[in-house]
């Protein structure tokens, strides 16, 4: 039943809440959604006025879930992990492909059962974890999992790095002409004395110049 003197309440409210502590208002903050309107506006009111700060509730970090070891189902419920997300947008794929195949998973070392829990960084990356009983059904549904932002493997990161081309000592030009092995040229002098049957033999075509190195190229 509505109360026939809103003006009223919201005087005696308000006298109320200037009465009471900080800290007796930052509790009843925490449960303002079992007052009513005119509480939480009067409530809202005082706490502006202190300039008070009402704190987010914290992130409980989850425990692993623990079986008996003397279960027969222990292994099965063991945590496993199928996957590392290295952004949130990674996250929300992979979230979308197990949810859709029923699948429970855990996130990062809090074990945040969804991508908006999560509270680690997830450029450092960050496990996914399911109970090894779901594999081969997490096998199937990572076949509609397409990550975007993964690292590059080892082999990718020494393909794309940049090729450094042979240049001549004399000059820096890149019009350069590889020569032999020296050990193909055992009958004939080396260009350069000194060298050694594992050097080769190089000659620029812009100078005419002609050296030997052992054929690795470094920065320039």
């Amino acid at each position: 039943m509505p109360n026939p003197d809103p003006a009223g309440e919201w005087r005696e409210l308000s006298e109320r809440y200037r009465q009471m502590s900080d800290e007796e208002l930052l509790v009843l903050a925490r449960e303002s959604s079992e007052l009513t309107d005119i509480a939480q506006q009067a409530l809202t009111q005082e706490i502006s006025y202190r300039k008070l700060s009402i704190p987010a509730p914290a992130v409980p970090v989850r425990s692993i879930p623990k079986t008996d070891p003397d279960s027969p189902y222990a292994k099965d419920r063991e945590l496993v992990e199928i996957s590392t997300v290295w952004s949130s947008a990674d996250a929300m794929r992979l979230q979308a492909v197990l949810d859709g195949a029923g699948i429970p998973f855990y996130i990062g070392p809090e074990l945040a059962t969804g991508v908006e829990e999560v509270t680690s960084d997830f450029s450092k990356g960050l496990g996914v974890k399911i109970m090894s009983i779901g594999r081969p059904w997490a096998r199937q549904a990572m076949k509609n999992y397409f990550p975007v932002d993964e690292p590059p493997s080892e082999k990718e990161q020494e393909d794309q790095e940049e090729e450094h081309p042979v240049r001549c000592p004399k000059c820096h030009s890149t019009e350069v002409v590889f020569g032999e092995l020296i050990d193909e040229l055992a009958d004939q002098p080396p260009v350069q004395p000194g060298a050694t049957p594992s050097d080769f033999e190089w000659t620029c075509d812009s100078c005419g110049h002609k050296w030997v190195d052992d054929g690795i190229v470094g920065e320039a």
